[in-house]
């Protein structure tokens, strides 16, 4: 047997995965064990987790190995310095010091957060380093259904490069092309975020669900100005209106000049139309990118699959224009797309690519369970906690659970639900999930704003069962880590009226759009869950059985926490969540719980608890 532990971290989104003889077994970011959201620290529980998931201690590990590569980011850093230099000092003057202290002496300081998993972990040379981008292309490559496939890699950036291209053949992984720092889509629709009033890392998402709110009005000003897009998609920025190769910020004075206001404040500024309007523009250079990218490679490799990871991955807008154009005959996305997914890549990319194992495909599909990886908990346990946080509860067998929730569902309950194993990756994928009716023209309003205490333009996403899909939305193709946007089939759209149609902005989010209105966007879009029984057969069921008594096969799916805090990991977390918003229901694998049950003194606003995302 051997086993090989990947570790991402000290970026954002740290995470650790194990794969035991190629298979991948586990995988888990930090943030869901710490609470604190995208924490980049070393992922000390997440290690913990993947060990005792699989009864091993570190010193049995044969190899670990880091998914990047520290003295070609500092080469990078000190290069940048230097070639903008006076203008970084402040910049440079605050990131040496944790430099010199920490990151570039790596794999000692690696080799010393390893040990206190287990002192008889003696030797450093079972630690070894990827690239930052190989990492995200073996990712997205060795777990796909593929043989053969052309990987597209788009991020922030890695040591030097933001955008990659490669080919997957069997057990191999060729980089065939590169775009370098400080050219990166990444970084360019990071500025827009910040611009937006969005925190960087963590707000690109916001922008994206922002953007069908606005007209594209600046996108000509953006390629006149920003950005110079070659025909096959590569690309070069103009740095002059930039301030993250130095600065402490993503945009300067010039930025904000050329779009004619400053940068938003979140804390005192409203979102206006304007802001609606930038965030369209983005998206629209951001889709005209991807897609020149994808066209050019499919003509110049004439390969028919494609697989894509790279933060920008998770920009499920662009890759269901990507998916329309049938540009590929195949496309797979790594549902852990961003930095967390370096982790999974760099483990699969040593067990493939260093060690020459031969590569096989299981015929049915990719190789990442549902991404169902993280812990999951028993009866037992499950009942000793309840009963210690004086929770009160009743335990059903599974049928009888699941025709309870679906009817509860059915009478507009909103529901906690936690099931098998966490989801690894941004998205809950109906194990760590809260869901609701869809077909509710309050749900969409009443989730953002009594459940996830968050902005209202927000949209939610439809979990559906696979052989359904089809007959409610223009997508008739997998989509199991909800990364593609596709719209509402015509038959079930409520067309607007004229005066539906004038309205501006965040006016249009009361407009009843479609039969399932609390997952159709303000463009009669969704971002679709298709559920598969092989891979978590419970929801699949629950789903049935909602279809049974209503006729509508699938329901609202968004991530089990309150805004500004991670997915929730355990029984403490959900009953918490559960305690602390407008949640009717929760249900922990066979336990239901009921609000008006509960002790009232247990109620809480822990909301305080977490920064704003």
């Amino acid at each position: 047997m051997k086993s090989i532990l990947g570790i991402s971290a000290f970026y954002h989104d740290s995470a650790a995965a194990l794969i035991i003889d190629g298979k991948i077994v586990s995988a888990a970011q930090e943030e869901r064990f710490s609470r604190k959201k995208h924490d980049a620290r070393y992922p000390h529980n997440a290690v913990e987790f993947v060990l005792s998931h699989s009864n091993l201690k570190l010193s049995e590990i044969d190899q670990v190995v880091f998914f990047e590569k520290p003295f070609l980011k500092f080469e990078r850093l000190l290069e940048t310095y230097l070639a903008f230099a006076p203008k970084g000092f402040a910049s440079f003057s605050m990131s040496m010091p944790i430099w010199l202290r920490e990151k570039l002496f790596q794999k000692k300081f690696l080799f010393d957060k390893l040990k206190k998993h287990d002192k008889n972990f003696k030797d450093i040379n079972k630690i070894y380093f990827s690239e930052h981008h190989y990492s995200h292309a073996a990712s997205a490559f060795y777990p796909s259904p593929f043989k053969e496939a052309v990987i597209l890699t788009l991020d922030g950036v890695g040591e030097w490069a933001t955008t990659t291209v490669a080919v997957g053949k069997e057990n191999k992984i060729t980089m065939i092309k590169e775009i370098h720092f400080p050219h990166s889509i990444g970084l360019l629709y990071s500025a827009f975020t910040y611009y937006t009033g969005f925190k960087v890392n963590s707000g690109e998402y916001k922008v994206m669900g922002l953007a069908p709110y606005g007209q594209p009005k600046y996108k000509d000003l953006i390629l006149k100005e920003l950005i110079d897009i070659k025909d096959d998609g590569s690309f070069r920025l103009n740095m002059k209106y930039f301030n993250y190769a130095t600065g402490l910020t993503m945009t300067n004075d010039k930025f904000s000049k050329l779009f004619g206001e400053k940068a938003r404040d979140p804390k005192k500024d409203l979102l206006t139309q304007f802001h609606m309007d930038i965030a369209a523009s983005i998206q629209a250079v951001t889709e005209e990118i991807v897609l020149r990218l994808t066209e050019s490679i499919s003509k110049e490799t004439k390969i028919k699959n494609l697989c894509m990871a790279g933060g920008v991955a998770l920009n499920c807008v662009a890759n269901g224009k990507v998916l329309k154009k049938n540009i590929f005959e195949n496309i797979w996305f790594q549902p852990a797309a961003g930095d967390a997914g370096g982790s999974l890549g760099a483990a699969l990319a040593f067990w493939y690519q260093e060690l020459g194992n031969k590569r096989q495909i299981n015929g049915k599909g990719d190789s990442m369970q549902g991404s169902y990886l993280g812990p999951s908990f028993k009866d037992d346990h499950i009942e000793k906690i309840l009963n210690s946080l004086g929770a009160k509860y009743e335990k059903k067998d599974e049928a009888n659970l699941i025709s309870t929730v679906a009817e509860e569902l059915n009478n507009k309950k909103t529901i906690g639900w936690f099931q098998g194993r966490m989801e690894f990756g941004p998205r809950a994928l109906g194990a760590r999930s809260i869901i609701a009716d869809p077909r509710s023209d309050k749900m969409q309003k009443e989730l953002n704003l009594k459940v996830k205490f968050r902005e209202s333009f927000r949209p939610f996403a439809p979990s559906i069962l696979r052989e359904d899909v089809s007959e409610w939305f223009d997508l008739n193709s997998d989509s199991p880590y909800m990364l593609l946007v596709a719209n509402v089939k015509k038959n079930i759209q409520i067309p607007m009226n004229e005066k539906d149609q004038k309205l501006f902005g965040i006016e249009k989010l009361n407009v009843k759009r479609s039969s399932i209105p609390a997952v159709t966007h303000v463009d009669y879009s969704a971002r679709i869950q298709t559920v598969h029984k092989e891979t978590n057969t419970k929801y699949y069921k629950l789903l049935k059985k909602f279809k049974e008594i209503t006729g509508c096969p699938l329901l609202v799916n968004t991530s089990f926490n309150i805004r500004g805090e991670p997915i929730v990991c355990s029984i403490e977390d959900s009953f918490k969540c559960f305690m602390g918003t407008n949640l009717d229901i929760l249900v922990c694998e066979n336990y239901i719980l009921y609000k008006e049950q509960q002790d009232k003194k247990l109620k809480k606003n822990y909301q305080s608890n977490f920064e704003l995302d």
